[in-house]
Formats: structure tokens, sequence, C-alpha cells
């Protein structure tokens, strides 16, 4: 029969005691609980501020690749070269055999007479006509030329009259002049001051032949004898009789 052993059963909720181990002897510490790291707070300004420095070096970095774009493309296609430079202005070289017409486009009165006067007195060109111009409001005084070797020539006349601009213009060419001065109300070059002088009449010259227009009849006067032209024979007319003279029947001059 088996013997009751005493003291060897155990009673359950009893708390034993064993050897103590290095479990036991755990640092203390404040924590409590679960170990959770707790959020800082983030604020709107910290995200606005990272919003705009961000924006600021995109913005710096784009600007600087296309400037090296452009920068690229210009040294490599853009280099100007001889055809595509600003045309110079012709040189100033007065003729004094160049043809010159002078209009009056201005009310002022003797205006193309006195400049008539000043460029055959100075030399500074040949005067085949001089006279109103078509409208007598024309604004801007220039010097107008039809061929393009004549254009020093044209400076240069312009040059004398006070600095006027100079163009090319095939608008005059039934003057028969290499060089048509059209007087504006710009213009304050010599002759102007001589307008008003009783001695400086507007003269008037036909282009296709030369000679003088009587202001007041309109009609040619025959530069050798100083008489008006019949429209219908050709001939000078006596102004004592008002008859027609053959020019062959007249004595030289």
């Amino acid at each position: 029969m088996a013997q009751k052993i005493e003291d060897t059963s155990t009673t359950r909720g009893v708390r034993q005691d064993y050897p103590e181990d290095r479990f036991d002897r755990v640092p203390r510490s404040g924590r409590v609980g679960a170990h959770r790291i707790t959020p800082r707070p983030r604020y709107v300004w910290q995200y606005l501020i990272a919003g705009l420095l961000g924006f600021a070096l995109l913005t710096t970095v784009g600007i600087a690749i296309v400037t090296g774009i452009g920068n690229a493309g210009k040294f490599a296609g853009d280099t100007p070269s001889s055809s595509s430079s600003s045309t110079k202005a012709p040189e100033a070289i007065l003729d004094p055999a160049a043809t010159v017409a002078v209009l009056n486009g201005t009310p002022t009165p003797n205006l193309a007479a006195a400049v008539d006067q000043i460029i055959t007195e100075q030399q500074w060109g040949t005067i085949l006509f001089s006279g109103s111009a078509a409208a007598s409001d024309v604004q801007i005084s220039a010097v107008f030329y039809s061929d393009p070797a004549d254009a020093s020539a044209a400076a240069g006349l312009a040059a004398k009259l006070g600095g006027i601009s100079t163009y090319p213009a095939d608008t005059y060419q039934e003057y028969g002049a290499r060089l048509i001065v059209l007087l504006g109300a710009d213009y304050a070059g010599p002759g102007l001051g001589e307008t008003q002088s009783p001695a400086a009449e507007e003269t008037q010259v036909d282009p296709a032949t030369g000679y003088q227009i009587d202001a007041e009849t309109g009609r040619l006067i025959d530069p050798g004898t100083g008489w008006l032209i019949d429209p219908d024979s050709g001939w000078p007319v006596n102004p004592e009789t008002g008859e027609p003279v053959d020019p062959a029947t007249l004595p030289a001059p």
C-alpha cells in the first residue's frame, strides 16, 4: 500500500520563493505602461514658408535653364552677318552740276524763289524749276531723288538747306530734275528770311521747255526777248502790237 508523503503537494494560490536571478534586478524608471512617441504639433506657417521656399527655388532653376538655352541658341545661330547690319546713311557730297527743282509746299509767299536764288548763288545745284507744289499744307521738308546714285548729292544739298531729310521717290519725274526740294512747314533753312522781300518773286518754270511762266497770265516767256509766247503759233508776241512775231525775223540779241 502506498505511503502518503507529507508536504510534497503544492497548495494553489500560495506564493513560493525562488532564488534571486538577473531579472529581479531591473533598474527602476519613470515610465509607466506602453512607450509611445508623443507627436509634435505642426503649424500652418511652417507649411507656408516651406512652400514659398520651394517655389522660389523652382523659379530660379527654371530661369537659369531658359537663359542657358537662349544663350546657346544665340551663340549657335544668331551671330549677325555683314548683310544684316543696318544700312549706313549716304555720304553728303554736294554736286553743283545736279539739276534741282524747288517746290514750295507752304503758304509762305516767295519761299521757292528765295531758296532758288540761294542755291544758284552758292552753286549748290543747277535750278530747272522753282514754284508752288501741288499742295500748300506740306509739313516735312525733304530732298527727293529717283536714282540711287544721287543719294549722296541729295544728302549734300539737304545738309546745306538746314539738315532736312532725304528720301528716294519716283513721283516727281515730270520736273526732269535729279533732286527735288520740297519745302514744308518745318523749313528753317537759308532763304526763309528773304521770303518777305519785294524783290523775291515766286518764279515758275515750264519743265518741258525750261521757259519761265508768267505769274499773271500763265503763258511762257520767251527767253530771248522777254515777251510772252503765243500758245497757238509758239512765237513771241510783240507787246507794242500784240501780234506774234516770227523769231527768225527778230534781230539777234
